[in-house]
């Protein structure tokens, strides 16, 4: 029995364990030009060392691109900028400013080079505000509108847009006056949001009163 034990202790010793496992085993590669993804084994022997070659393709940013495209064509129709524009009103409402050019065209609003339907998030009651003052004088389709506009929210932007149109109307003939003034599209709209009071929770609301 102790000639067993001592023969395979002796065998177990001249056994060697060796693990052979490549430091890197995978290699990336990334190439722009290409739109392939593949996976090859170059070596049956060492299933360890495998070669991946994966490709990722750079999405064009269409959004960036749109707006730098409008800005081009902006840029192109007001040389000088907006202030070399004579057809030119600035309306206000609350915080926002807008400044407004308006040019013989075909009835596209353009704001901050960005679509009025995109900039408006498709709120019908903001293009309606914006549009009001063509509409009244019969120039859906007869005039370009190209708006910088800033502060406030989007709602004191589409009325200060709509006043900085009916302006800008008024420099190609005085004869609009008269209907612009019968809509209240030339009253510039005074009302603001009312300050805050000290201790009251806002303007006028005060907090809660307990008698007990």
């Amino acid at each position: 029995m102790a000639m067993s034990i001592s023969s395979l202790t002796s065998s177990f010793s001249s056994l060697s364990f060796s693990s052979q496992v490549s430091q890197k085993p995978y290699s990336i590669s990334l190439a722009p030009s290409s739109k392939s993804l593949r996976l090859s084994q170059f070596s049956t022997n060492k299933p360890q060392s495998l070669t991946v070659l994966a490709t990722v393709a750079a999405e064009p940013l269409t959004g960036d691109l749109e707006t730098t495209n409008i800005e081009k064509y902006v840029k192109s129709r007001l040389p000088g900028g907006f202030a070399a524009q004579t057809l030119i009103g600035t309306g206000r409402r609350k915080c926002a400013i807008a400044r407004v050019v308006i040019q013989e065209g075909t009835g596209k609003f353009i704001i901050n080079y960005r679509d009025a339907q995109e900039y408006l998030q498709g709120n019908p009651l903001w293009l309606q505000y914006i549009k009001v003052p063509l509409a009244t004088l019969g120039y859906e389709t007869s005039y370009d509108v190209f708006v910088k506009a800033h502060g406030g929210g989007l709602s004191g932007q589409a009325q200060a847009i709509s006043l900085g149109i009916a302006r800008a109307l008024l420099k190609v003939s005085e004869d609009h006056r008269k209907p612009l003034r019968k809509e209240g599209l030339l009253t510039r709209d005074a009302r603001r949001v009312e300050r805050k009071k000290a201790g009251l929770h806002k303007a006028r609301k005060a907090p809660q009163f307990s008698k007990r």
